[in-house]
């Protein structure tokens, strides 16, 4: 349904608390300078967008301030419109027109006026933002008096003639402005999750978790204060990180406590429950980074190549005790199957909640002793898996194809000594990995019509160890290597043919070698 407002009725009804900014709202962060233009495109009719708003009659336990500006409670026999979208331009006119609130809060805030000498032109402001020192008498007209007749009468009684003329007619346009506002009116908070969502599709997904937990919880029971005692327990495990990814963390709780990490699943679970078995999350989570450090070697939360991972394992490993729940050959057979399946087929890329919904069941099946189809999934991976995709740090593929590398124990290529790989993988970047068959060697060997980038020409190898080998052909950097390389070569998942500097059939061996290790891994036939 479209309204429209007023910028008195949009005055007005912060200032009775009827419109209000909920807590899972980023915060004021518009500069003095956006509030100005913002002025001067309500002043020249320019557009400027709308707002949308959520009406209803339930007061939400927790919301968030406007800008500087502490609200008021709303009257219990008014509705409450809490704003979904266009928060930054609400609080910039309630800031620059209100007269009645004090600033409570050590924010930034500068008056805007009306700069009564500015030319008149399309492109140019002309209202700014001035500290008090900066105002200068008889040209800068202040625009917190429009709504406020006493206050209007005293700023206006030196101005005569055309002047005061402008600045009445410029009063009139901020008086007769007409806000478009969208409202939605429902009580369904799984409605105005998905509503929320929608606007915001610029965020990561399922954000609405995040925000939404503010009015699940917040007066009761302080989940940010819980989830960052649980980063600092994770630590010197590599996985602070964690803490800071709240989406993750309520995903983990929806799951533990509801069987569903959707937003829906999350708005209907029950505060005293959270409360009550937030040790079972908490346990969960630990056990299940513990898992992922001793099985697949991840030593950050940015070596998984699905954050979401954490989910399902965090289910199997929920306890309301601090013993680690135990589990079977055969249970972490079929667990490490399916990190393996889920990470190459990129299982969580799409239809995550759809997904993530079936692996919790059969994740709870599998710690139950149930029969579980946890990873029984199609897919299939092939040599061109290693032949086509580019390394990169940031992309599933590289990071799959990393841990998978790392599962094998490499070694270094000068020294032989096993490769630090908690060093290596927290470091996460670039320089602990380089290309096999160089590309300067494969440039000036005409050998560079193929892509040198790919998985099949990657491996672990230190900057340290690249400088050292230099750039030149494996067949000449192999006299800097140890005597017996059968070790590197084992644990780097290649072969002697890398040494006889033809890169296309070095590759295509390496490719299949990898193709055939990653078939094992995820139980697929070779």
């Amino acid at each position: 349904m479209m309204e429209s407002l007023s910028i008195r009725d949009i005055v007005d009804m912060v200032t009775r608390g009827q419109l209000r900014i909920p807590a899972f709202q980023r915060g004021f962060v518009w500069d003095a300078e956006r509030v100005s233009h913002l002025m001067d495109s309500i002043y020249k009719n320019y557009p400027f967008g709308s707002l949308m708003i959520w009406r209803t009659k339930e007061k939400l336990k927790f919301d968030r301030d406007l800008g500087p500006f502490k609200l008021p409670e709303p009257k219990e026999d008014y509705p409450v419109d809490y704003v979904l979208d266009g928060q930054q331009r609400l609080t910039s006119i309630f800031g620059v027109f209100q007269t009645t609130m004090k600033k409570t809060l050590p924010v930034e805030w500068t008056d805007i006026y009306f700069d009564l000498a500015a030319e008149a032109t399309a492109q140019d402001s002309q209202f700014v933002a001035l500290r008090d020192d900066e105002v200068i008498a008889d040209r800068h007209f202040p625009l917190n008096t429009l709504f406020d007749s006493t206050a209007y009468r005293k700023a206006t009684e030196s101005y005569k003639g055309d002047v005061l003329k402008k600045i009445d007619d410029m009063q009139a346009v901020f008086k007769e402005t007409k806000i478009p506002v969208q409202v939605s009116k429902t009580d369904d908070k799984a409605t105005v999750a998905i509503i929320f969502e929608r606007v915001n599709r610029q965020g990561v997904e399922l954000d609405t978790l995040q925000l939404l937990s503010a009015w699940t919880w917040s007066e009761d029971f302080q989940l940010a204060d819980k989830f960052e005692e649980l980063a600092d327990e994770l630590k010197p495990f590599g996985f602070a990180d964690i803490g800071g990814d709240t989406d993750l963390l309520l995903r983990c709780c929806s799951a533990i406590l509801a069987d569903d990490a959707s937003p829906k699943a999350l708005m209907e679970l029950n505060g005293a429950n959270v409360r009550a078995n937030f040790e079972a999350v908490t346990n969960g989570v630990k056990y299940a980074v513990d898992y992922f450090r001793k099985n697949f070697k991840a030593q950050t939360l940015a070596n998984l190549p699905f954050t979401t991972l954490l989910v399902p394992l965090a289910v199997f490993f929920a306890s309301s005790n601090e013993k680690e729940i135990s589990y079977t050959e055969e249970q972490k057979k079929i667990i490490n199957r399916w990190f393996w399946r889920a990470s190459f087929s990129k299982r969580y890329s799409s239809g995550v909640l759809r997904n993530l919904k079936a692996d919790i069941a059969q994740m709870k099946n599998l710690r139950g002793g149930y029969p579980s189809t946890l990873g029984d999934f199609s897919f299939s991976i092939d040599d061109d898996h290693f032949l086509v995709n580019s390394f990169g740090m940031g992309n599933v593929n590289t990071k799959t194809f990393l841990l998978m590398l790392a599962a094998q124990d490499p070694v270094s290529f000068i020294s032989g000594q096993p490769v630090d790989l908690e060093a290596t993988l927290k470091a996460a970047n670039r320089s602990e990995f380089h290309h096999m068959m160089p590309r300067d060697f494969l440039k000036k060997s005409g050998q560079n019509s193929i892509n040198d980038n790919v998985l099949a020409n990657i491996c672990f190898l230190s900057r340290a160890d690249n400088r050292k080998l230099g750039g030149v052909a494996p067949s000449v950097y192999r006299m800097l290597m140890p005597q017996d390389i059968s070790a590197i070569i084992k644990s780097s998942l290649a072969s002697d043919l890398l040494f006889e500097d033809k890169y296309e059939v070095f590759a295509k061996k390496r490719a299949s070698d990898l193709a055939n290790t990653a078939k094992k891994l995820c139980g697929l036939d070779v």
